[in-house]
């Protein structure tokens, strides 16, 4: 090493030591120090700083899988223990849902859910909107349905409004609106699986995966039939949802809605099928079915009694009408008074 390079070597180390050096004549020792030992108290600092950081760096590493647990926790959890009718609100002379009478209804049946289907006037989407907080006073959780390609014109007279298939969209919307509104707990497509080349795996993913950036804890659990619930339906479909809701029609045997004995077999294949935990709510046919034709009060109250205790939950499909479905709105009532302890 030259002289020139040797020299400030020298100075370095030896303030490093506590001692003194001299530049250009002048001793500067005292002011080498202090100010040295500013820098290594400075040092230190930006260490400590450095270690805080990869801490928090290496803890929000190791956290996403929990706080994805968490948020599929939540999901669950906001299903189990549904008693629900879904559609079929009372309306006014103009269209519009008669919320009052509604929730008037659902809190006379006992009800903690209510499934809205947005889709038979252009005004429902606006009505939910107006519901929600409504219905949250009342600690009701809500679900809302969406149609899809197969019950859409040009098949049907009307698409779900406004944003029709547009089903990236719908989600994004129904998970803003879930933020405003946290008693909307959950979304879902009647006929799911009559519509797979539209859901595929890949496309739902990515409905999900928009829904789940703005609310995490919103679920999403689609109407899929027995018969369509298939290993390779779990197999590609299952991991994917939160849930399912499960409309049944004794269709292990015999389809129809006058045997309400497979109740509890046809929900655990269900269960078999999907992974451990996932919430299997059954849904109750206590409206006319068009190929099947209509259900008995009788046939209602079996079903939902299996469905209770075999099931995370029990759906009606659809409100009735406590005036002209008056049997079946008392066997509801019924159904849904809490089940007392053994």
């Amino acid at each position: 090493m030259t002289s020139t390079t040797v020299e400030p070597a020298r100075k370095f180390h030896t303030l490093l030591a506590g001692g003194t050096t001299e530049c250009s004549g002048n001793c500067y020792g005292i002011e080498s120090r202090r100010d040295f030992r500013a820098y290594a108290n400075r040092a230190r600092s930006l260490r400590l700083s450095l270690w805080l950081l990869c801490g928090l760096f290496f803890a929000l590493a190791a956290s996403p899988g929990r706080a994805v647990d968490a948020a599929a926790s939540d999901r669950a959890a906001a299903l189990r223990g549904c008693l629900a009718t879904y559609n079929a609100p009372p309306r006014g002379a103009d269209g519009r849902v008669d919320q009052s009478r509604l929730l008037q209804e659902l809190a006379e049946l006992g009800a903690n859910t209510y499934n809205w289907l947005v889709w038979h006037q252009a005004t429902d989407w606006d009505d939910l909107q107006r519901f929600l907080p409504r219905a949250r006073a009342q600690n009701l959780r809500v679900w809302g349905t969406l149609v899809p390609p197969s019950e859409s014109p040009p098949r049907t007279k009307t698409f779900s409004e406004p944003y029709r298939l547009d089903y990236e969209r719908w989600a994004q919307e129904i998970a803003r609106l879930s933020l405003a509104e946290p008693n909307l707990v959950a979304w879902s497509i009647d006929d799911f699986a009559h519509n797979l080349s539209v859901y595929t795996p890949a496309k739902l993913r990515l409905l999900l995966e928009g829904a789940r950036r703005l609310n995490p804890r919103l679920a999403f659990v689609p109407c899929v039939y027995f018969r369509q619930i298939t290993p390779a339906f779990a197999a590609s479909h299952g991991g994917l949802l939160d849930g399912v809701l499960f409309p049944y029609r004794n269709e292990s045997v015999k389809a129809n809605l006058t045997d309400p004995g497979q109740v509890a077999a046809e929900v655990a294949r269900v269960r078999q099928l999907f992974p451990p935990g996932l919430p299997v709510i059954v849904d109750v046919y206590a409206t006319r079915h068009s190929s099947l034709g209509d259900s008995t009060p009788e046939y209602v109250a079996a079903v939902l009694a299996a469905g209770r205790a075999a099931a995370d939950g029990v759906m009606v499909y659809c409100h009735q009408n406590p005036k002209n479905q008056a049997a079946k709105y008392a066997i509801i009532r019924r159904a849904f008074a809490p089940i007392s302890s053994p």
